[in-house]
């Protein structure tokens, strides 16, 4: 492979602010794989954030590539998975894909195949294109990718205020993760926090119903475990809050001592887990991590915390809360699903053909 931008590279990266910026370009931000893909000729080879090959795990959209890519080209975007039931984005459908068997990796890229969403030209032909302003990658990657077909999309653009800000509210709703603000004579500077991220966020009181040690040792709190009771006052994982100073995470373990309980008196026993609930699972390790043990110290379901998320995937928070207080003052029954703020359905179709 012989191109003017060569792997590995660490894409661009967006720093989280928190309104939209007036007199920028706007782009939907998706949820899923950043993944910068080179093709020269017959060769392909997808990179990850972290700068690692993702090639061997989406042999569809080297396909792809092959067939709707400038023959010699360098192309910043998005590897998602669509749930074609919802129309919206599946990200736990994406985590599925990466698998170390490649017969697996073969049926899972039929049974869900992913798209390829592009949204920046580091390279293209001879020339390398990063030291262009944005305004001017853009137009490139247009009229490269002008009679490209699905699988492979071109994000939708906007330099409308009014239009940007509709889209944070409506494209939600088909699983998206917000907006990215770009300036248009912005260079592309790999691995710089340059860009803008603007998500939503919001709180939820949740139930404490267990936690997790933290890897400095056995009495020191790593996360705890979030629960939120559904409409047959079931009481579901919907995530986990774990970002704590050491001292916080000392005290709190020996805080929540005395809350410690048995598995056979926890909502989240093993044999509810079987029978379908959503419960954390037993002695569960990290797809992302084979060492990490995700097991958990069940505790009496007393306690409740409100915390920040930015939206749900499914029936669980996509990301990580944040700790925001203590709430002594709410009785854990009434920690429901009523409380959150669901999305308006948008159809992924419409995101794509939007701008």
């Amino acid at each position: 492979m012989h191109l003017p931008v060569m792997p590995p590279v660490a894409p661009m990266l967006a720093k989280p602010i928190g309104d939209i910026p007036a007199g920028q370009l706007y782009e939907p931000k998706w949820d899923g794989f950043r993944s910068i893909i080179f093709r020269d000729g017959d060769e392909v080879e997808i990179g990850s954030r972290n700068e690692r090959p993702m090639t061997r795990y989406f042999p569809e959209i080297v396909e792809a590539v092959l067939a709707e890519f400038p023959e010699r080209a360098v192309v910043d975007g998005e590897i998602v998975v669509a749930d074609t039931a919802r129309n919206t984005l599946d990200f736990e459908a994406l985590q599925q894909r990466i698998h170390p068997a490649a017969s697996r990796v073969k049926l899972l890229s039929e049974q869900t195949p992913a798209s390829f969403i592009a949204f920046d030209l580091l390279a293209l032909g001879d020339e390398d294109l990063t030291e262009q302003p944005l305004e001017d990658r853009r137009a490139a990657l247009e009229r490269a990718f002008a009679s490209a077909a699905p699988p492979v999309h071109l994000t939708p653009v906007t330099r409308d205020l009014d239009t940007a800000r509709k889209w944070f509210e409506q494209f939600e709703g088909a699983g998206l993760d917000g907006l990215i603000a770009k300036k248009l004579d912005l260079r592309y500077q790999p691995d710089k926090r340059v860009m803008s991220k603007i998500k939503h966020e919001r709180t939820a009181d949740c139930v404490v119903a267990g936690y997790r040690v933290h890897k400095s040792g056995p009495d020191v709190l790593g996360s705890l475990l979030l629960g939120l009771f559904d409409d047959r006052g079931v009481l579901n994982s919907v995530g986990v809050v774990g970002a704590f100073p050491m001292a916080t995470r000392r005290s709190l373990f020996t805080e929540l001592q005395p809350l410690v309980t048995t598995f056979d008196e926890h909502p989240w026993n093993w044999a509810a887990h079987e029978q379908g609930e959503r419960t954390p699972r037993k002695n569960e390790t990290s797809r992302w991590n084979a060492g990490k043990d995700l097991s958990f110290v069940p505790l009496c379901p007393e306690r409740v915390v409100e915390v920040r998320y930015d939206y749900m995937e499914g029936d669980r928070f996509r990301h990580t809360a944040q700790f925001v207080r203590w709430r002594p003052d709410r009785d854990p029954e009434s920690c429901t699903y009523d409380q959150l703020e669901r999305p308006v359905r948008f159809n992924l179709a419409d995101v794509l053909t939007s701008g």
